[in-house]
């Protein structure tokens, strides 16, 4: 009769546990990365896809709502959590339905965030203009309200390529610096196996 081994991979030494890890690490960058090429190339399809997965997301929500309004708390808590419920699942099917009109709804949505966001960085440069490095706070909001405004003044048009395109950059900078820290822990565990 044979019995397991429960240290079963631990007889590699850390360094190959981090070796293997940080292989995981580098695929999974890699395969941000080319999700991140993708949606830059093809903004319009991105952006659709992020619609669908918010329209999935707003169902699930309310499908919580729903199921947490019967968890107990009065009549009026019950109330309130069907009604958010519903109205969360009619929202989402919503989206499901016309991914195209959720779409510019959501790019509407983000014009607004990211001009409320340059409002809050040039209400943090003036607090702070007086020390050092604070210009790079009124750079910020400088830049990230140009966006805002690109995307608000071109508005519906921009519903096209803005989401798509910011969720691209944003996939591609996440592998880009998931494949730098992999390659890191490579790079250290190999070093430590050396030793």
């Amino acid at each position: 009769m044979s019995t397991a081994n429960p240290t079963g991979g631990f007889h590699d030494g850390p360094a190959t546990i981090i070796k293997k890890a940080s292989g995981w690490f580098i695929a999974v960058a890699v395969v941000f990365i080319i999700l991140g090429i993708s949606a830059i190339a093809e903004p319009a399809i991105a952006g659709v896809a992020v619609a669908i997965l918010v329209g999935w997301l707003l169902i699930l929500g309310g499908v919580a709502h729903l199921v947490s309004a019967f968890s107990g708390g009065g009549a009026g808590r019950v109330i309130w959590q069907v009604l958010l419920g519903i109205i969360y699942a009619v929202g989402g099917v919503y989206f499901l339905m016309h991914p195209l009109i959720g779409l510019g709804s959501l790019t509407l949505f983000l014009a607004v965030i990211i001009v409320a966001g340059a409002v809050v960085e040039f209400i943090a440069y003036f607090r702070t203009r007086h020390e050092s490095g604070s210009g790079w706070l009124l750079v910020n909001a400088l830049v990230t309200l140009l966006l805002g405004w690109l995307i608000w003044a071109h508005w519906p048009s921009s519903s096209v390529w803005a989401i798509g395109t910011l969720v691209g950059v944003n996939l591609l900078m996440t592998g880009i610096s998931r494949l730098m820290l992999g390659m890191a822990a490579r790079k250290l565990a190999s070093g430590a196996a050396a030793y």
